[in-house]
């Protein structure tokens, strides 16, 4: 072989494509993602592309060393079951998925796959984990709040709007994020001189009529708890919110771009980032059993000046002052 030849191929050797020399090295790994919302969500992408780069920043890039599948339920409790199964029977090397409405199906189906979960209110107390610091089985991920924050939403609530003596709080009772939220909320709510009313996220029609009928009474207030269903219906309650002229405190930033007063809570997508993190340390060989659940570090106050203009309320300059975001 002529040398011209030869070091010819050496350089074209070194420039082999990174997927080609992956495949060589070492075994392709598989995650599947189980999401709550729909794909076609606002905010699918920021959630895709958090979590991916959180992974390539830890050496793990979707078609190069790692496949990863996604699975979207847009809130529905058929599609979720659907799906854990169908991620399942994919025999990944672990699963991600986002809010309590996903862990309990996936936890059905299996209880060898690791599963990372992120947002999720309280994994003990609806039984995804044996505590905090030892989960014990084969889950750990991120929580957003502990149920004693929600009370920081009804605070919010009468800083922003003094007159509310009356809060409805929208909430899924079929989760245990929704029935200890409404608890925090209530226990709070004598302390600040309200009456608080639980309006049920799960039959929009329902939602609907009894938000129409609070409504009628006046000095009312609105509280959005999280859930899949609330931020798969969004813009609907934002939408009603605004058309009976309720001041709404919400738990997410997603509400208040979509034209919501104000949210204060954690932040989604950085959850999403950091569950990178674990699933690294799963695939390079660590057990989701002596992974500690990790709270939230980080927080977000997102006020939308021209809703609060909307409805006639003049932000204090002290909110304005502590908020990450304002919307104008």
């Amino acid at each position: 072989m002529r040398r011209r030849a030869f070091i010819t191929l050496l350089g074209g050797a070194a420039s082999w494509p990174l997927a080609v020399r992956a495949q060589q090295g070492e075994r392709m790994r598989r995650i599947g993602v189980l999401i709550p919302i729909s794909a076609d969500d606002q905010e699918a992408p920021a959630r895709k592309a958090a979590f991916q780069q959180g992974l390539q920043q830890l050496g793990w890039t979707d078609g190069l060393n790692v496949r990863i599948d996604y699975r979207w339920s847009a809130g529905d409790a058929a599609n979720t079951h659907k799906h854990a199964a169908e991620l399942v029977a994919l025999a990944p090397d672990l699963i991600l998925t986002g809010g309590t409405a996903t862990m309990g199906p996936l936890l059905q189906v299996t209880r060898t796959v690791p599963i990372v979960f992120v947002t999720v209110a309280d994994p003990v107390g609806a039984g995804f984990v044996e505590s905090l610091a030892r989960p014990g089985g084969n889950a750990t991920g991120f929580t957003t709040l502990e149920y004693g924050f929600s009370g920081k939403w009804l605070e919010l609530l009468k800083e922003i709007a003094p007159g509310v003596t009356r809060a409805a709080v929208i909430r899924d009772p079929a989760i245990t994020a929704g029935i200890g939220t409404l608890g925090a909320i209530q226990s709070m709510a004598p302390s600040l001189g309200v009456e608080v009313r639980p309006i049920n996220v799960r039959d929009v029609g329902e939602m609907e009529r009894s938000i129409a009928i609070f409504a009628r009474s006046s000095n009312g207030g609105l509280i959005v708890t999280p859930s899949a269903l609330a931020v798969t219906h969004r813009d609907l309650i934002v939408m009603l919110a605004g058309r009976h002229k309720l001041s709404a405190v919400y738990y997410a930033r997603p509400f208040v771009a979509a034209g919501g007063l104000i949210s204060y809570g954690a932040d989604i997508i950085d959850q999403y980032r950091q569950a990178a993190g674990y699933v690294d340390r799963i695939l390079r060989g660590e057990k989701p059993a002596e992974l500690p659940v990790q709270a939230a570090t980080k927080f977000e106050l997102v006020i939308n000046l021209q809703t609060a203009k909307m409805l006639g309320l003049t932000v204090p300059p002290t909110l304005l002052a502590r908020a990450d975001e304002v919307i104008e």
